[in-house]
């Protein structure tokens, strides 16, 4: 399944996001604070697996389809001071956006999400990207008592890309098969079919609006139905908000089975 964002606007994104992560990071009195929505780490640890992550995707980019060796080795370690972070942030990220724009979309790319439904490409991981910086810069926001929703461009293609990476494979669901449809209410719906054949994603008319699906996956097929901002879809899907934040329509039990399904790959 393709983005609707272009690979400029991606690298643009993450850039944006990235900078309102390191901003949240000089704001912040403290490194040692926890971050309620990553109760196991504080700031510091956060920051940590931004800076580092970045730059082992970016030795994943670079390497091309080949599985990377390790970018910890001989890299910097996180520095502790908190005023020296944001600068060993961009660092990581301006890594990461030089080996994307070198690469370009296309190039193959090890992924960890050979089973989805996204392809293993430099912009398939652009995309996935994106999505993991401005959910843990929500995260960061959060811990200073600042949060904000993400941006709308953002989250528009945030749902699909997890539906689409993250939740599809071709494992079988081992439950009564059964749909999940996802309306943004920006005008935007998606559908995660789950059955015997595993689970895929599909984009959907919204509601009031000329059905596109098939006749058997038609508007009521659903076993359950989510109802928010597009902002609120995402940070619902990564737990980061509960399900009493949205409105949710049919067999609200369906994504506690959703949440506990570990596909074998």
């Amino acid at each position: 399944m393709t983005t609707t964002l272009t690979f400029p606007v991606l690298l643009r994104l993450i850039d944006e996001r990235s900078s309102a992560f390191r901003a949240v990071v000089a704001s912040a009195p403290s490194l040692d604070v926890q971050v309620p929505t990553c109760p196991e780490w504080t700031l510091f640890d956060l920051a940590q697996h931004i800076g580092e992550g970045r730059r082992a995707w970016a030795a994943t980019v670079a390497a091309g389809p080949a599985p990377a060796k390790s970018a910890a080795e001989g890299a910097p370690a996180a520095p502790r001071e908190r005023e020296a972070v944001p600068t060993w942030l961009a660092e990581s990220t301006g890594q990461l956006l030089d080996a994307l724009r070198e690469a370009g979309p296309d190039r193959g790319c090890w992924t960890w999400w050979g089973a989805s439904q996204s392809p293993q490409t430099c912009g398939a991981v652009a995309r996935h990207q994106l999505q993991q910086l401005a959910v843990h810069t929500y995260d960061a926001q959060v811990t200073v008592g600042a949060p904000e929703p993400l941006p709308d461009e953002v989250a528009l293609d945030g749902v699909e890309e997890f539906l689409s990476t993250c939740v599809a494979t071709t494992s079988a669901w081992p439950h009564k098969p059964t749909a999940f449809d996802f309306h943004a209410t920006e005008g935007h719906s998606w559908r995660l079919t789950v059955d015997g054949d595993g689970a895929r994603s599909t984009r959907i008319s919204a509601p009031g609006t000329t059905p596109v699906a098939a006749a058997d996956e038609g508007p009521n097929a659903a076993g359950v139905s989510v109802r928010g901002t597009a902002s609120e879809l995402v940070l619902f899907v990564y737990d980061r908000i509960p399900a009493d934040s949205l409105q949710i329509e049919g067999d609200a039990g369906l994504f506690d089975l959703l949440r506990t399904w570990d596909p074998e790959e």
